[in-house]
């Protein structure tokens, strides 16, 4: 996806930051205008990777951040450059040629963008976080919905998408990794933009999609590909987050901070309203709210809170061998990236170490029905699927999480075992053959099946 910007003409940008930079404005490519009052903030921001939405696309929709700029009565207009892009890499190339300030991103872009901006002396720090999953769920394999391939010892010889570099392509690595395969010889990497891979995965020309939010549960959802791998049975925490431009942070820290309060705002807003956010993220970026919702739902695969937690500083520190291995990235020190002093005078101390201290919901299974402004929670996968039988023309869409992980699914893609009364979902095929390894007598069933047993 091309950028959008969505302020000052770029030429009288450029002259304007020019003549006044040293004296007016903000970092990277924020500018001034000519009698020195105002001042452009550039923000780099992933509208389709889902998980950044409160620092990105919610953000800007609900316009928290202008308000909160428009707050600091310092005399000083505001304005926003939003510029929207696919993956993180082009947000770090603009954060380190000076012309972004403020950007998010998942955890393998934020590490390479720590180990881009010290190694080009325009050194960047990791502010916040935006949506994480603590056990990895938020990266799949999925391959098409006719596919053979029922394992990842299967994809020996095989063409997989990915994009290099990514959090996706680290869930990739260590899956095959442990799975007694070479990521480096085994596979035919694709290193493709998520839109390509998922075409390549559509035409055949490539066999499998390893990819991160919304890809895999937006290509489940319009029946194109299933799950092959559900990345929580890594049981190592995936995270997006937010950097800035160090020199900005310490030049405009008024800024930041507002940019921190406003993410902490949609935050709330999110959790507060749900399909009302969900709504909001599918008219600005054209993806179904659905799969919006899979994702960033009350019992979404993401949790939100742009606290820095100790267990994701940590998976941070694990992910660094994986980019060196793949030569990305020398060494990088995750300590010195991480800066939670921003985000903490934002919150306050004590809702700061409040966020800190709070744990994911536990996970239960929801219907959207048509035309409702919340959804139904249900408290067992058989309870969901009666309702969905009694109901089938007023749902919108059913999810059920993961026996085992706890992963979120769309219940009609999940892969359902029946043992005894208890009937119970799995996004991959894997997690149900583990289950049914230790429970003679369960089997998988068809949806269909799941529905009528449940009425």
């Amino acid at each position: 996806m091309k950028a959008k910007r969505t302020s000052l003409p770029a030429g009288a940008a450029a002259a304007a930051a020019a003549l006044l930079l040293p004296l007016t404005a903000c970092g990277g490519d924020a500018s001034a205008d000519g009698d020195g009052s105002t001042v452009t903030v550039t923000v780099g921001y992933q509208s389709r990777t889902i998980n950044t939405v409160t620092a990105g696309t919610l953000l800007r929709s609900l316009g928290y951040f202008e308000k909160q700029l428009d707050s600091l009565g310092d005399g000083v207009t505001y304005k926003v450059d939003w510029q929207d892009y696919a993956t993180g890499a082009p947000i770090t190339a603009q954060m380190t040629a000076g012309k972004i300030d403020i950007g998010s991103m998942g955890d393998f872009p934020l590490l390479i963008n720590a180990a881009r901006g010290k190694q080009l002396g325009k050194p960047t720090r990791l502010v916040s976080v935006t949506g994480y999953n603590l056990r990895g769920g938020l990266n799949t394999i999925v391959v098409p919905p006719g596919s053979s391939l029922a394992s990842l010892k299967d994809l020996k010889g095989k063409r997989v998408s990915t994009s290099v570099g990514s959090a996706a392509d680290g869930t990739l690595v260590r899956a095959l990794q442990r799975a007694g395969l070479d990521p480096a010889e085994d596979i035919e990497k694709l290193n493709q933009q998520p839109a390509v891979g998922a075409s390549a995965l559509d035409a055949g020309s490539a066999d499998a999609l390893s990819q991160f939010v919304a890809w895999p549960g937006l290509l489940a959802q319009q029946g194109k590909a299933k799950a092959l791998y559900d990345g929580a049975q890594l049981n190592l925490p995936t995270l997006h987050g937010v950097t800035a431009v160090e020199e900005f942070a310490k030049r405009h820290p008024a800024v930041l901070e507002a940019f921190l309060k406003a993410q902490a705002q949609a935050t709330d807003y999110l959790d507060a309203h749900p399909v009302a956010a969900a709504e909001e993220v599918a008219k600005a970026t054209g993806l179904p709210a659905e799969t919006v919702y899979l994702y960033n739902g009350a019992q979404g695969i993401a949790t939100f809170d742009p606290a820095i937690k100790p267990q994701l500083v940590e998976a941070l520190k694990e992910d660094v061998s994986v980019l060196k291995d793949a030569k990305l990235t020398g060494d990088v020190d995750v300590d010195a990236f991480v800066d939670d002093q921003y985000v903490k005078k934002a919150l306050g101390p004590a809702e700061y170490a409040e966020r800190l201290a709070a744990a994911p919901p536990e996970p239960a299974g929801e219907v959207w029905t048509e035309g409702a402004r919340k959804t139904l929670s249900f408290s067992s996968p058989t309870a969901l699927l009666r309702h969905v039988a009694a109901h089938r023309d007023e749902v919108r869409a059913a999810y059920v999480p993961d026996t085992t992980t706890g992963t979120l699914w769309f219940a009609d893609q999940a892969v359902w075992v029946a043992d005894g009364d208890a009937l119970l979902p799995f996004v991959a095929p894997g997690t149900a053959r583990a289950y049914l390894a230790g429970h003679g007598g369960a089997r998988v069933v068809p949806y269909a099946e799941a529905l009528g047993r449940a009425s």
